[in-house]
């Protein structure tokens, strides 16, 4: 008791409650929405980009040919596709790398897009080189051309071969 004789005023005990609750509330706010903020960055970053003709000719070629990664180039692949040539150029770069004991490498220049009437078609040079110990051994080029089509996901490669 107080000297004055009166008692002292009780504590609210509500109110140490309300500022862990809006202080919990606040934070898990926080956590939500930073979890959704990463889902969507990850989301964006991992999705594989079929946005143009020319763009998803590339990243199949670098998947297929470059990274030698099914999984990758059928995200990049018609569900009929009628890619045999260009299985065909792969099987035929392990081969050589076998048998030679070389390094393959496969580049592409400039890709250019030509309206079809099934969608578009994407040609470009291929130019395939293979090096030995870091020394060049040899390297040709060769014009290919790719038939891709929009679907609902995007653009798609349906086919592709050698030009001629």
């Amino acid at each position: 008791m107080p000297p004055s004789g009166m008692p002292t005023p009780a504590r609210r005990p509500g109110r140490v409650r309300t500022i862990i609750t809006v202080v919990a509330g606040v934070l898990g706010l926080l956590l939500v929405g930073g979890g959704i903020t990463a889902f969507v960055l990850y989301d964006r970053a991992t999705r594989p980009d079929r946005s143009a003709p020319d763009v998803v000719v590339d990243n199949y070629l670098r998947a297929f040919l470059v990274d030698r990664n099914d999984i990758k180039a059928d995200q990049f692949t018609c569900s009929a596709s009628t890619l045999e040539a260009v299985n065909g150029l792969r099987s035929e770069i392990e081969q050589r790398e076998a048998r030679f004991d070389v390094d393959v490498r496969i580049t592409w220049g400039a890709l250019t897009r030509t309206k079809t009437a099934g969608g578009e078609s994407v040609e470009t040079t291929l130019t395939i080189s293979s090096s030995a110990n870091g020394q060049p051994r040899s390297s040709r080029r060769e014009a290919w051309i790719f038939q891709v089509s929009d679907e609902t996901d995007g653009w798609r490669v349906c086919d592709g071969g050698k030009v001629g």
